[in-house]
Parts: structure tokens; C-alpha cells; sequence
């Protein structure tokens, strides 16, 4: 992902704030999350892809 940033700056030139496309920034906060879900789950236990697949069957969600 290129980003396309701009820099709102004081009167000593010193970088204050950003300005983002709002797309690049809804992408930035995905990952955010995306990252914060794989915290919070990191100590979970392991489920093998065949018993994924089975519960889904189950569940009628595949």
C-alpha cells in the first residue's frame, strides 16, 4: 500500500499531525483491528483446517 500522506506543521516545520486518503485510512484501521483480534486470541487453542471445515458443515455454514 503506497501511501499518499500530507504533514500539517508547526511554525518550526515540525511534523504535528497527518492527512490521509480516507481509503488508506478505513485499510489502516482494518489492519488495526485484524490485529487486535489475533492479540486477544493468541492464546486459543489450535483448530485443524479438517475440523473447521466439519463444524461449518455442521453448522450449515459451508
Amino acid at each position: 500500500m503506497a501511501l499518499r500522506e500530507q504533514y500539517v506543521v508547526d511554525g518550526d516545520g515540525k511534523r504535528t499531525a497527518v492527512i490521509l486518503p480516507i481509503e488508506q485510512y478505513e485499510r489502516l484501521l482494518e489492519d488495526l483491528h485484524d490485529l487486535a483480534v489475533i492479540a486477544e486470541r493468541r492464546g486459543e487453542e489450535l483448530v485443524s483446517l479438517e475440523d473447521m471445515k466439519r463444524q461449518l458443515l455442521e453448522d450449515g455454514l459451508l
